[in-house]
């Protein structure tokens, strides 16, 4: 289902997106729709990232032996 909503768009703006949404070889609706599509989108991946980001940063990185270090402090600075 579709909702109808009224957007103001400067008319020398919305002549060019017309302009683009003709050379797209799509209508203005599906070229406003794709656009916001997008930009919520992102803005979705980005919360997930800074989610994921500040739960590495609650709980720290995991050390296990997979991911401990192969060196020692010593080897490091040796020259």
């Amino acid at each position: 289902m579709h909702a109808v909503c009224t957007l103001a768009i400067p008319k020398d703006v919305l002549h060019r997106a017309r302009q683009l949404a003709v050379e797209r070889h799509t209508s203005l609706s599906a070229l406003v729709t794709q656009i916001i599509a997008d930009l919520v989108d992102e803005d979705s991946r980005y919360r997930a990232a800074c989610e994921r980001q500040l739960a590495i940063l609650d709980h720290g990185l995991s050390l296990d032996t997979q991911g401990a270090a192969t060196w020692t402090r010593a080897e490091l600075h040796e020259r």
